[in-house]
């Protein structure tokens, strides 16, 4: 059977991730690190994963590129005595993925446009890149598109920032794979909670 284009491209990608497309993905880090923190796209670096999360080459579409550092965070060092172990200075780890922050930024600097979805497309020593797919809901080729015009809906709106993008769901524990009950919703923190309420204690 012979495998698609997009198959074929998601694999080119993957090669070029091992070590004999080591040197063109440095020099690529390289260039886009001297751009700026949000960049603005004409076509996408990955095509393949940009078509399956909904970006098509129309008007109303726009793609960033967005720049975020690598790595937990740092608190300034207390002041009043603690036990070191106490101190939490260094490896804070966010609440948030670092791609959820990524949608973020990107819907700050547009926003009248709402995030459609992201994905990863690279990462070097301090830094990591996401492209993010945006909609323009006010556009007239998207309301008068059937498969896309559901974000023109209110409800949608600000849905990175409601943790509605498909990022957004897997950090509020709702891409979690398991059985039952406890692949119920709103949240895995929340199923877990009703589990151990609602369960019987077997008595010996």
């Amino acid at each position: 059977m012979v495998a698609s284009a997009y198959r074929n491209m998601a694999h080119s990608f993957q090669r070029a991730l091992k070590e004999p497309g080591h040197a063109a993905r440095r020099a690529l880090m390289m260039e886009w690190r001297r751009e700026n923190a949000v960049h603005k796209l004409v076509r996408p670096s990955r095509l393949d994963r940009a078509h399956a999360l909904g970006w098509r080459s129309k008007p109303g579409y726009v793609l960033l590129r967005v720049r975020l550092r690598r790595g937990g965070q740092r608190k300034r060092h207390i002041i009043a005595g603690r036990r070191p172990k106490h101190k939490g200075v260094a490896r804070m780890v966010l609440g948030k993925s670092i791609q959820r922050i990524a949608e973020e930024r990107a819907a700050k600097k547009h926003p009248n446009l709402e995030v459609l979805n992201s994905y990863w497309v690279g990462e070097d020593g301090p830094h990591k890149f996401f492209e993010v797919i945006l909609v323009d809901p006010s556009h007239p080729q998207i309301t008068a598109d059937p498969r896309i015009n559901w974000i023109c809906d209110p409800a949608q709106s600000g849905r990175a920032y409601r943790g509605l993008t498909s990022a957004g769901k897997r950090g509020r524990g709702l891409r979690w794979k398991g059985k039952g009950v406890e692949r119920m919703r709103p949240s895995r923190k929340a199923n877990q909670k009703y589990v151990r309420r609602t369960q019987s204690k077997v008595i010996p």
